[in-house]
């Protein structure tokens, strides 16, 4: 993903979340529906999520130190984890209540603003289909061809555009429950239906929570190369003259944008050291070359003995945590 496409998009949902957010405080207030609550402290949540989402991308750019001696990457991983699991859940928690107070003490909307909710309902759809749009465009910049969508949020290294698009889609899916609670109860006049809306956006809330929740902690707990990136950084190795042997490989994920890779190569027994360490040269270049992310490289150099040296032509491990 790239840094300007993420913070495109996260500015689009940031912006459309803080102005829908006022709103829907505002018709609250003034109606007093409980889903039009919900969603007020949905947006407020989302916004914040956009906040630490971008926090998380400055920290990240921090140089390396000795503290730190691979950099600051995971700092977006740790983000968006915060933004997955405290901000989701809190908002969806709260709206949980507010659905069961509302069942156990329902109250009917104050019947001179009973139109604002409706108006400020569908003034937010257009302006969450705006963001949703902005993610989706910026996601299909990095989104692999033919790649579903579902993949591309499982499988993308970078947290913020996964974010943001389930954020979006969340957040059109509870205006639409919002709409139906609060329009089936000024149609019928009973409340329930106001009170179920906001419990069907509360649960929506928990479920994006904890989908996001496990799909950035995979991520925390380290990933390797996809199988695609995996295959390039092989054939790149194995690719020269100068290696006889790839004994095995390791990869992982330092953050969205660096990948280390650990190999041992097995060399001929005539090699000198001074022409083991250019063949070695020659195949970090082969690797930045073929996948660029690749940034840190270590490669062990050994003698390849096949009269003793029983084992396959490859064996390849793909680190996705720490052993």
């Amino acid at each position: 993903m790239s840094a300007s496409g993420g913070s495109k998009a996260i500015v689009a949902a940031f912006l459309a979340n803080l102005g829908i957010a006022i709103a829907k405080f505002i018709a609250w207030f003034l109606s007093g529906s409980a889903s039009m609550l919900a969603e007020a402290i949905h947006s407020v949540a989302d916004s914040g999520n956009q906040l630490l989402l971008m926090l998380g991308g400055r920290k990240a750019k921090r140089s390396a130190d000795r503290e730190h001696p691979f950099g600051y990457g995971r700092e977006r991983y740790v983000y968006a984890f915060v933004v997955s699991i405290i901000l989701f859940s809190v908002g969806g928690l709260f709206a949980i209540y507010e659905g069961v107070d509302k069942l156990t003490h329902p109250h009917a909307l104050d019947p001179v603003w009973w139109w604002l909710p409706l108006v400020v309902l569908v003034i937010a759809i257009g302006l969450e289909s705006f963001s949703l749009r902005t993610a989706v465009k910026e996601s299909n910049l990095v989104r692999e061809k033919g790649q579903s969508w579902v993949s591309f949020v499982r499988r993308a290294k970078a947290p913020e555009l996964p974010v943001v698009l389930l954020e979006d889609i969340g957040a059109l899916t509870g205006l639409t429950f919002a709409l139906l609670g609060v329009g089936l109860t000024i149609i019928t006049g009973n409340s329930v239906f106001d009170a179920l809306g906001t419990l069907a956006i509360g649960v929506l809330l928990v479920l994006i929570a904890v989908i996001l929740g496990i799909e950035t902690k995979s991520l925390l707990v380290g990933e390797g190369a996809n199988q695609a990136d995996l295959d390039l950084i092989m054939d790149a190795i194995v690719g020269g003259p100068d290696v006889e042997k790839l004994i095995h490989l390791k990869t992982l994920y330092l953050g969205p944008d660096e990948l280390l890779v650990a190999a041992k190569i097995a060399l001929t027994s005539d090699k000198s050291v001074r022409e083991a360490a250019a063949d070695i040269d020659e195949i970090e270049k082969r690797i930045r070359d073929a996948v660029p992310i690749a940034r840190v490289i270590y490669i062990e150099p050994d003698v390849y003995r096949p009269a003793i040296d029983p084992t396959p032509p490859t064996d390849v491990f793909v680190l996705k945590s720490s052993d």
